[in-house]
């Protein structure tokens, strides 16, 4: 077992991708509380602010998380945001992110989807051209607004037609919007040259992957941990090589299928040869980075400084990144990890 600064150290060095992050989530509480008490002055008080990052369950959660969309007024609350992602990504030495953006709320709310993409591209050019970043993003179709919104969310995708919008995925309330209903929404995706991903066996059970993978065609599974449950299925996504998404921390906190990071099965998936990547899912709701998360597996669910390797690789592995930029990628993190491993060690 290594010191924690030592493990630190190490990490910070190692490039990393990161391909389950949605972007409201990176908020800085600093940020939150200069957006939130702009229409409610209860939150120029810290603790009001704390109190929306505590949930017992993934619908409080997502309660949270749109009370804080709720709190954008104008797009340069978006500037905001994106000086949080860069810190994010920076600390984290993230150097590739796929990003959700959910518009659903915000564009219910009479923003117009073009207007936000436009800042957002701006703010990912300028990462990319000042700090060496490339951040992709994932737009979120929503479950949790029905299929009709779904609909129109992947055409506001279509129509813009970016390159830097790389595909949808499907989150939300798992238990309100089952797979099936979104059959419609990711055959047009598919059939216009976009990646798909979905949430499932975040907080429903195996069921809820089988048909993300069987009927959406889903090619990577957000979380995926109800998966312990069937072994059928885990052979299915090993053979496969589906990738898991997996959010240590956040599913601790939801509390469906984890009570405590001990009780984790990302061991048992990775050992059974899944495709398991490590993500944060939203860093400042979960009060985790993508650095600690590793610690946390490495101290808490005992896998090795080799392992945490594999791992960091498998997120470039899994990602949406071009063979030739994967490869690219997972020299430099072999490179780097032999140079400072036995520097430091």
């Amino acid at each position: 077992m290594i010191e924690k600064s030592k493990f630190y150290r190490l990490l910070k060095k190692i490039p990393k991708a990161e391909i389950h992050l949605h972007a409201e989530g990176i908020i800085s509480k600093k940020t939150a509380q200069k957006l939130l008490k702009r229409k409610n002055a209860e939150y120029k008080d810290i603790k009001k602010v704390e109190e929306i990052f505590n949930y017992n369950s993934l619908n409080e959660f997502i309660n949270s998380f749109l009370l804080i969309q709720n709190s954008f007024e104008d797009l340069s609350d978006f500037n905001e945001l994106f000086f949080n992602v860069r810190d994010y990504l920076k600390r984290n030495n993230i150097v590739y992110a796929e990003i959700f953006f959910s518009p659903s709320l915000f564009v219910q709310n009479g923003w117009q989807f073009k207007d936000m993409m436009d800042m957002f591209l701006k703010r990912i050019k300028k990462m990319k051209k000042k700090d060496n970043i490339t951040v992709k993003v994932i737009v979120d179709v929503s479950r949790s607004f029905g299929v009709e919104n779904a609909l129109q969310n992947l055409r506001s995708v279509i129509d813009y037609d970016s390159k830097n919008i790389i595909g949808i995925g499907l989150g939300g309330y798992e238990a309100n919007g089952p797979a099936k209903d979104f059959v419609k929404v990711f055959k047009i995706a598919k059939e216009n040259g976009f990646r798909t991903v979905a949430h499932a066996g975040e907080d429903v059970g195996p069921e809820s992957i089988w048909d993300s993978i069987k009927l959406l065609g889903a090619e990577r599974i957000g979380h995926g941990i109800s998966a312990i449950y069937d072994e059928e299925l885990m052979n299915y996504l090993a053979e496969k090589k589906i990738p898991l998404e997996i959010c240590p921390t956040s599913n601790v906190f939801t509390k469906k299928y984890v009570k405590k990071y001990e009780e984790h099965p990302i061991k048992k998936f990775y050992e059974k040869g899944i495709l398991v990547t490590v993500n944060t899912d939203d860093p400042t709701f979960f009060n985790v980075e993508l650095i600690e998360e590793y610690w946390n597996l490495y101290e808490k669910l005992n896998f090795s400084l080799e392992d945490i390797k594999n791992l960091i690789i498998n997120g470039f592995k899994a990602s949406f990144l071009s063979e030739k930029k994967k490869k690219k990628f997972i020299k430099k993190v072999n490179l780097i990890w032999k140079k400072y491993k036995y520097e430091n060690f």
